[in-house]
């Protein structure tokens, strides 16, 4: 069984990303180590995001005076949606997009995200409404060298389009807006066993997956 580090608090990631990769994998998160050191996600890409994050993890893990020999890898994700409109818009900020506009850094409710997609998208018809999630995902050795030779990356992005308004009271973020191209349903209504086959993170992790098996 391979132990992972997941850099996030978010249960319901963890979830979407426990129930991928099985029960040979074991999926600790940051509520586990309430020391671990914040990161402020400041880059202009999701891979970027997602290497701060999972060094970070893994330089402090190293530091710890009690060596954490069970985790081997920090898993770390950043995602987010692209919508074709807005220029891939809110892309990295997809989590904050509300703050934006009061020049804030935090993440905003998911109802204030959703509100301010939909004013921007305004009248815009549906035909071109299209976005997608995209995911990167980067896992990192605990034990790994100064440069990213032994950890990769892992993308996959789920095509759809964006509703007039939200439906669904299942997924998070901007799942009650998103429909997948070939459904009529949201990702908010389409639940879980459904969306994790076909979101960005489930393509993502299918690759995750996929080299882990290859290591054998």
């Amino acid at each position: 069984m391979s132990t992972l580090l997941i850099a996030t608090h978010n249960a319901h990631k963890v979830a979407e990303i426990q129930a991928i990769l099985g029960s040979s994998f074991r999926c600790l998160t940051l509520d586990n180590f309430a020391a671990a050191p914040a990161v402020v996600e400041d880059a202009d890409t999701f891979a970027g995001n997602a290497f701060k994050k999972a060094r970070t993890l893994t330089s402090w893990l190293a530091q710890q005076p009690t060596p954490m020999e069970a985790i081997q890898f920090v898993l770390a994700d950043d995602s987010g949606l692209e919508v074709d409109v807005l220029n891939g818009a809110p892309g990295v900020y997809s989590a904050r997009f509300a703050a934006l506009d009061a020049k804030g850094h935090g993440n905003t409710p998911d109802a204030d995200n959703n509100a301010k997609l939909l004013r921007l998208l305004g009248e815009v018809p549906r035909e071109k409404r299209t976005a997608r999630f995209r995911c990167v995902i980067a896992l990192v050795p605990v034990r790994a060298s100064d440069t990213d030779a032994d950890s990769p990356t892992f993308d996959g992005a789920c095509e759809g389009r964006i509703d007039f308004a939200p439906r669904g009271l299942g997924g998070f973020g901007y799942d009650p807006l998103f429909v997948p191209d070939g459904f009529k349903e949201s990702f908010a209504e389409l639940g879980e066993e459904v969306k994790n086959r076909l979101s960005h993170r489930a393509k993502a992790l299918e690759k995750l997956r996929t080299w882990f098996a290859s290591q054998g």
